[in-house]
């Protein structure tokens, strides 16, 4: 059992439907829970095998996968489950079980708000 919180990348604001946590990094110096969250997503994904996992879920056909599709990353299965396990902690993957095999997701709305985050403000 883990005692480490999740910190998701999206918030759900009434009437705005899902809000990124944090703004574009150009808009506004970021408050100390956003940094928070940001570094969170960024240090899970500064790991190549977090970053080769992160990519093969988010790319794969149907926009999950299958744990038994994206284990050949060069490491074993037990470490290929604790980073699996970083991602999710991260916010930046879910998952489920069907049977005995879990499947992984990245929402599109969770790639959007990294998009959004890494992106200058537009011009007034």
């Amino acid at each position: 059992m883990s005692n480490t919180e999740v910190l998701p990348l999206l918030e759900i604001v009434d009437g705005q439907g899902v809000v990124p946590c944090c703004p574009p990094l150009t808009e506004r110096p970021m408050t100390a829970e956003e940094a928070e969250t940001a570094a969170r997503m960024f240090k899970a994904l500064g790991d190549p095998v977090r970053l080769r996992l992160f990519s093969a879920v988010a790319s794969h056909e149907g926009g999950e996968a299958c744990v038994c599709d994206i284990s050949d990353v060069g490491v074993s299965q037990p470490t290929v489950s604790h980073h699996l396990k970083k991602l999710k902690e991260a916010g930046l993957l879910t998952s489920e079980r069907r049977g005995t095999w879990v499947y992984y997701r990245v929402e599109q709305s969770v790639l959007a708000a990294m998009g959004k985050l890494l992106t200058t403000t537009a011009a007034v």
